[in-house]
């Protein structure tokens, strides 16, 4: 029988996700593992694959709308089935007295498909109380945030469910807006600025950002690094090397060595406990048109500067193209951030949670120093440790970062 394809829940705790593209047009052929459509989550595009066999009914949802997580998307025809009302199939999927959400309290029905294919057969009966509210999650959280009782208010989706245009009618005309003072943007000429709606990625980063600011307690060390060596190593190596080995190449490996040696900087802060990671899974800052992602290179301090190389230059290209599987940016020990190559010469980063520390790396300057009395010229890059002071104390930080000063400055002794 026909089945109805859902949104699935591509990243963890998502209520909504955006269909990019679809992949298959209306009557074309399906086969096990086909790419139906492509889905953007807060950070990559993933494919949505096909469970099952079949012909391509209908699309229920125009590519590049926002969906919530286990809405209808389409339909999914059994080869030869051409008779099918697949109006009357959506009706007998939507939520009812038999398969609705639970009230507030109880075990949630709500549907979170672990599969992208979700049959559109009606689930068996269950013992409901009359008492009982049917609304979609979305609209529960609202209405709970605007303090209204969804006892009162009648639902406009499917069998009477409430959704979160019933909250926004109800909230609009409870009460009259309170004024709003106006702001510089409110008083300037139409015309003198274009608004452009926030991605799902730069609203996710926004968000993670500000939690990290306001609720770490961060503080910085800098120190600077001599460059002569390692970039004489560099030139020797890209004189005969396949792949041309960059500075930031040799930057990763070294935060990862300095991990390998000094592990009890190698940690996380949770409210629950400090985890202390197994491996320098290294995550690498990337600059993308929707904003910062930073793909993680795992187990660095395992890798060959070659093979870390290789591995940051594939996953920035991904990044950009917005191919990353969620498992390629998610979680990480520690992250770099390196804007030497914009010629910024220093700056501080925002801590990532879980993570307890980032590296802000500037660019190789060349600077007067003074040695035995003497002023000479030198290469210098300055780096800003940025550290949760929950989980790292300043003089762990310290030694942590004297040891990466040896490092870079010792280059040859990272690659051993």
């Amino acid at each position: 029988m026909a089945t109805l394809l859902r949104m699935p829940e591509v990243a963890a705790n998502a209520t909504h996700a955006t269909l990019q593209a679809w992949t298959k047009s209306e009557g074309d052929p399906v086969a096990i593992g086909d790419c139906i459509a492509e889905i953007e989550t807060d950070k990559a595009v993933v494919e949505l694959n096909a469970d099952t066999a079949g012909v391509m009914g209908r699309q229920l949802i125009r590519a590049g709308q926002d969906v919530e997580v286990g809405a209808a998307i389409g339909v999914l025809l059994v080869n030869g089935e051409t008779h099918v009302d697949i109006d009357a199939l959506i009706a007998s999927a939507a939520p009812n007295a038999s398969n609705a959400p639970a009230a507030v309290g109880e075990v949630s029905a709500e549907v979170t498909p672990s599969s992208a294919l979700v049959s559109g057969a009606a689930a068996p009966a269950a013992q409901t109380s009359p008492a009982r509210v049917f609304a979609s999650p979305v609209a529960r959280r609202l209405a709970s945030e605007r303090g209204l009782d969804l006892g009162t208010l009648k639902g406009s989706g499917p069998n009477g469910r409430i959704v979160k245009r019933d909250i926004d009618l109800a909230h609009s005309t409870a009460a009259p807006a309170p004024p709003v003072r106006p702001t510089t943007s409110a008083l300037q000429p139409a015309g003198d600025f274009t608004e452009v709606p926030h991605s799902g990625m730069r609203r996710t980063i926004a968000q993670r950002l500000t939690e990290s600011k306001s609720t770490i307690p961060h503080f910085y060390l800098t120190v600077d690094c001599r460059m002569e060596r390692l970039l004489a190593l560099r030139a020797e190596i890209n004189a005969t090397a396949p792949r041309k080995i960059s500075v930031n190449d040799f930057i990763v490996r070294a935060v990862a060595v300095t991990l390998r040696d000094v592990p009890e900087a190698n940690v996380g802060w949770t409210d629950a406990a400090m985890r202390r990671y197994h491996h320098a899974d290294v995550a690498v800052a990337v600059s993308t048109d929707a904003g910062l992602i930073t793909p993680i290179v795992r187990a660095a301090e395992t890798k060959s500067l070659a093979v870390i190389s290789a591995e940051i230059a594939d996953l920035a290209a991904r990044a950009r193209a917005t191919r990353l599987r969620p498992d390629e940016y998610q979680g990480g020990s520690f992250s770099v951030s390196n804007l030497g190559m914009h010629g910024v010469a220093e700056f501080s980063a925002i801590i990532n949670p879980p993570q307890a520390a980032i590296l802000a790396v500037g660019a190789t300057q060349a600077v007067a120093v003074i040695e035995d009395g003497v002023v000479q010229g030198a290469q210098v890059m300055r780096c800003t440790l940025s550290v949760d002071h929950r989980a790292i104390d300043g003089a762990l930080a310290a030694q942590w970062l004297a040891a990466f000063k040896r490092s870079i400055e010792n280059p040859l002794s990272m690659l051993i």
